[in-house]
């Protein structure tokens, strides 16, 4: 595909991961909770959601989420749900006081990466959002499905680098973020920004 298209598609990419989200939240909670590399879990499964959708986009399968009312409602519930069970489960934590050991936070990249997958697969609007942004870049001429396929492909690369960045930011403050006292206020914060996402999730429309 041309070069102009590909450079404007990453410059809006950039501007994308840039505004605080759903998956900005996770990805940080996980770090601040249990270290860079359940933050990097968390992106990596969030970034394969996103090419998931990408990949529905491509070969038209999201228009059947866009087209149905039902579907789209029945995500959007879901996707409340999940963000809601994560803010309570912030909050409990931060109640609880003392920290978790490192190790017991989360075993392993499972936990934190099928969080990452399943937040971003139960949000509608990252599909919807795939039906509508990725086509704008689509030059007139190419090969529609496989110029989409290499966008997502594009979409998840500055996504890794955006949230890589996050991480190490994190990861350097880790000796001040780490202190029981910030740990159980971030906790409380993320959890009542993913309550709040949950809710307005839940209550707004298309």
């Amino acid at each position: 595909m041309p070069g102009m298209y590909l450079l404007a598609f990453a410059g809006a990419c950039v501007l994308v991961a840039m505004v605080p989200g759903v998956s900005t939240a996770i990805i940080l909670r996980q770090t601040v909770r249990a270290g860079r590399g359940s933050g990097l879990a968390a992106t990596l499964g969030n970034e394969t959601g996103i090419l998931l959708w990408g990949l529905a986009a491509a070969f038209g399968l999201s228009a059947l989420l866009v087209a149905s009312q039902v579907a789209y409602d029945i995500m959007r519930v879901a996707g409340a749900v999940v963000l809601v069970v994560m803010g309570a489960q912030a909050l409990w934590h931060a109640r609880k006081g003392a920290p978790e050991p490192e190790g017991e936070v989360v075993p392993g990249w499972r936990g934190p990466y099928l969080a990452g997958v399943g937040t971003c697969l139960a949000n509608p609007k990252a599909a919807v959002f795939a039906m509508s942004f990725l086509p704008q870049f689509v030059p007139p001429g190419q090969n529609v499905p496989v110029t989409l396929v290499t966008l997502a492909l594009v979409w998840v690369a500055v996504d890794l680098l955006w949230y890589g960045l996050l991480i190490w930011a994190v990861a350097k403050a880790k000796a001040w973020l780490g202190r029981p006292a910030v740990k159980r206020r971030l906790e409380q914060i993320s959890g009542v920004v993913l309550i709040g996402l949950g809710v307005r999730l839940a209550v707004e429309s298309r």
